[in-house]
């Protein structure tokens, strides 16, 4: 963050000082974590239904930082941010910090008002913005363009999916004069959530992945759920950019409805940014032809699943928008790590078995790729049995039961080996899996993550691959961890 002081934040969010004269200057990072305070950081005291920040703020200041925002007085020099206008207070805000009265979505504003104020100072010293959103790929695609931009210059991404109205805005408070390159993941639950964070931080670079069925039970449509994506576009300015996956239709619309040059990225011959002669190694890692008007180059990803090729097409045109050659942009490409903990996470143990941590969160196109993916990583001879053990796929509405259905209907498509269901809300996975054909044993529901290990343990064997991916809530990476754990416990 650039340095402010006290007084110059009361002003910038609205608020007003308390037990202090606003001299002090935050000069160190801004976090709502006390433990993570840098010398001279800002404080920010969240009211929650377990924990109330507000009860750390003495100790943060005692601990080095300059002073606290905070909803309510505190024993500390403190900016205390303007309580919302009765109904401002938004839903997803006040269920992030817990609260009941709107207070913390007051300092969640304050917050989004301080972080504007910053990115908008340093995009007049040359900082260029980047969102990302899509209902599939976001973090990812994130990390890729993180990693093709920081050799052009100092670059901030924020970690995992940290991409609401508290990560949006707390990973752009740690630019600072030295950042070249912003980089956001923006999610949405509902319309409008996008258009929020764009004016929290103005992108000029936006980049639409897919319009998919991810929390279509808050947008009633993916249609729905385009009109929202689409709000990323619409903030962009006229000397801005817009990257625009055009196999996805909904996406190529978005093309209508922005100022900005629009860059179309995929597989589509008329694709701006475009990948020619696909093909996968025995692990699902795709190599192919990154083709540019600027030229051509080999890409071979060293991530797992055919699905990443357009999430690097994407990141490719924003690097190549920033100033990097087809060729830099290729061998980037080629080199890349994951960087986000289970996505795609792929772990051999020493007796052979592969497992695919993909359980961070689920959605039918997500599920959908890591299936494919499971099912190229156990053809061939040498391939061992492909385990898909699934959990819910939440905030689906109506279409959750036609949906957890058509996954398991493709599990016995694809050929999947063994199909472990796990919940009662995922049932009908299993079901689906049933009626597609004659599996018998091959489909099994489970009740929980507990049942699911037992079963693994008792019949997992060396060269099967498993896969586990469901939605947060079902917090599957417990299965993951378990059969990565035994590796260990074996040592």
């Amino acid at each position: 963050m650039i340095s402010l002081t006290l007084a110059e934040i009361a002003e910038i969010v609205g608020g007003r000082l308390h037990g202090t004269d606003g001299a002090p200057t935050v000069t160190g990072t801004v976090e709502f974590d006390s433990r993570r305070l840098t010398p001279g950081g800002l404080f920010v005291a969240l009211p929650g239904e377990n924990v109330d920040g507000h009860s750390f703020a003495a100790a943060a200041v005692a601990g080095g930082a300059a002073g606290v925002l905070a909803a309510r007085e505190v024993d500390a020099p403190a900016v205390i941010a303007p309580p919302l206008p009765p109904g401002q207070a938004h839903a997803r805000s006040v269920a992030l910090t817990g609260d009941t009265d709107g207070s913390g979505a007051a300092v969640l504003a304050a917050l989004g008002r301080l972080a504007r104020h910053v990115v908008v100072e340093l995009s007049r010293r040359g900082l260029i913005v980047v969102g990302v959103t899509g209902s599939s790929g976001k973090t990812s695609t994130k990390d890729l363009i993180a990693q093709l931009l920081e050799p052009l210059g100092p670059t901030v991404a924020p970690p995992g999916s940290f991409n609401n109205e508290l990560g949006h805005p707390w990973t752009a408070l740690r630019a600072d004069e030295t950042t070249r390159h912003l980089v956001l993941e923006m999610s949405a639950r509902g319309p409008g959530h996008i258009a929020e964070l764009a004016t929290v931080a103005p992108p000029r670079i936006g980049v639409v992945l897919n319009v998919g069925t991810a929390h279509i039970g808050e947008f009633g449509s993916r249609e729905g759920i385009a009109r929202t994506k689409g709000e990323l576009v619409e903030a962009l300015p006229e000397d801005g950019v817009a990257v625009l996956n055009v196999d996805d239709p909904l996406v190529a619309e978005m093309a209508g409805r922005t100022r900005a040059q629009v860059v179309g990225v995929g597989e589509r011959p008329d694709a701006e940014i475009r990948a020619e002669d696909i093909t996968l190694d025995e692990h699902a890692r795709a190599s192919f032809q990154l083709v540019t008007p600027g030229g051509r180059a080999p890409v071979r990803l060293p991530l797992y699943g055919e699905h990443h090729v357009g999430n690097a097409l994407a990141a490719a045109a924003v690097a190549l928008e920033l100033g990097s050659g087809v060729d830099e942009v290729a061998a980037r490409l080629s080199a890349v790590e994951r960087r986000s903990a289970r996505r795609m996470e792929v772990i051999t143990r020493a007796d052979g078995v592969t497992v695919l941590n993909d359980s961070y969160n689920a959605n039918p196109e997500s599920v959908r790729a890591a299936l494919k993916t499971l099912a190229s990583m156990t053809r061939g001879e040498k391939g061992g049995r492909s385990w898909a053990v699934l959990g819910v796929m939440g905030e689906l509405g109506a279409d959750s039961v036609s949906a957890h259905d058509e996954i398991g209907r493709l599990a016995v498509r694809l050929d999947i080996g063994r199909l472990v269901v796990v919940g009662e809300d995922a049932a009908a996975m299993h079901h689906g899996a049933s009626h597609e054909g004659s599996w018998g044993e091959e489909s099994v529901l489970v009740p929980d993550t507990e049942a699911a290990i037992r079963l693994l343990r008792e019949q997992v064997e060396p060269g099967d691959v498993v896969l586990v991916k469901a939605s947060k809530v079902a917090a599957l990476w417990r299965v993951a961890e378990a059969l990565v754990a035994d590796q260990e416990d074996d040592k």
